[in-house]
């Protein structure tokens, strides 16, 4: 690395003036621009970027926090680099937390509509965060093949209406950059944009976030990209799952238009968290040998906004009565 260091010592190096555009100061700094913000990460896809560079974008980036314009202009960059043939895909789902305290629902929640005949690509990466539980390893224990390229993805779609694809698959610079986390001791922009691909385009899109300012930077970037009908949500432990134990904010886009809608609280009390994270009753709780009062009512109340969100119903009382139904009728 020294060596490439030492190429730049009488000219600059193309990258440095999007880390000085952000990193110029407080009074000097400023947000990159969309068409900025395409370049500067389409270089980094393409490996053009020093380690020290990047390190540094990345970690101003997070201090600054990301504007809408940049977190487009990542995404729309990435996009244009993926060579994926267009599938029928009626739901693109995100997963990129894990969950630590309570299973995770919202994987049965993408698992009965998938039951139910609609087609659904979640993707995600594993083992960024010490101590938690990834979306493999649950659909590995479950039976469901992790897919490793397209082709998989339109056999599994076919067969059994639902594609699960690991963000390596997707883009292995971008997961390579993710699994930063335990290096860096921060998030990265990645774990924002990596929410947003939507790789196959799908007609419907849902992303969760940790910190509840990231709801509206998700839902305005999802507009900018385009998308049609989108759903962002504070999910349970920053997966997209509805958490019964609070009022969950949709900032939403319904047929290209921008919408809020707020859902109540639905539990007097703090639901206790799991003592472990034993698969063998997530299973039996799937299987419908085994109930789960938390967790039931957080599948169901997830599959109501998906269903929302896909169009398959006009209101929120509809979609949560039918998700009932859904949910009933898995087998």
């Amino acid at each position: 690395m020294n060596t490439k260091r030492n190429l730049y010592k009488d000219f600059e190096h193309p990258f440095a003036q999007y880390v000085r555009i952000i990193g110029k100061g407080k009074n000097g700094a400023r947000s990159l621009t969309y068409d900025e913000a395409y370049h500067a990460f389409s270089m980094i896809l393409k490996n053009e970027v020093l380690d020290v560079q990047l390190g540094a974008f990345l970690m101003l980036l997070r201090v600054k926090e990301e504007s809408v314009d940049e977190l487009a202009g990542f995404v729309q960059a990435t996009k244009d680099q993926l060579n994926f043939q267009p599938l029928s895909v009626d739901l693109d789902w995100s997963s990129y937390a894990g969950k630590r305290k309570h299973y995770p629902w919202f994987l049965l929640a993408a698992l009965t509509l998938a039951k139910h005949g609609y087609n659904i690509v979640m993707h995600g990466a594993s083992g960024h965060t010490i101590n938690r539980i990834y979306t493999e390893q649950v659909l590995e224990y479950l039976g469901y093949p992790i897919c490793q390229n397209e082709q998989q993805v339109a056999e599994q779609l076919k067969t059994q209406h639902f594609a699960y694809l690991p963000l390596e698959v997707i883009s292995p610079i971008l997961s390579e950059l993710i699994s930063l986390r335990n290096v860096m001791g921060l998030r990265s922009p990645i774990h924002t944009l990596a929410r947003l691909i939507n790789p196959f385009n799908a007609k419907a899109t849902l992303q969760a976030i940790f910190h509840p300012a990231y709801r509206s930077s998700h839902q305005q970037a999802a507009f900018k990209l385009g998308y049609q009908n989108s759903a962002v949500i504070k999910g349970e432990g920053g997966e997209f799952e509805r958490n019964p134990d609070a009022k969950t904010l949709i900032c939403g886009i319904k047929n290209g238009e921008l919408y809020e809608y707020e859902l109540p609280k639905l539990t007097n009390n703090r639901s206790p968290v799991e003592e472990e994270l034993d698969l063998a009753v997530f299973k039996a709780v799937w299987e419908g040998s085994q109930h789960h009062e938390y967790g039931e009512v957080a599948v169901i109340e997830t599959i109501g906004i998906a269903l929302y969100t896909m169009g398959v119903v006009s209101d929120f009382d509809e979609a949560m009565v039918k998700a009932r139904e859904l949910w009933a009728t898995r087998f």
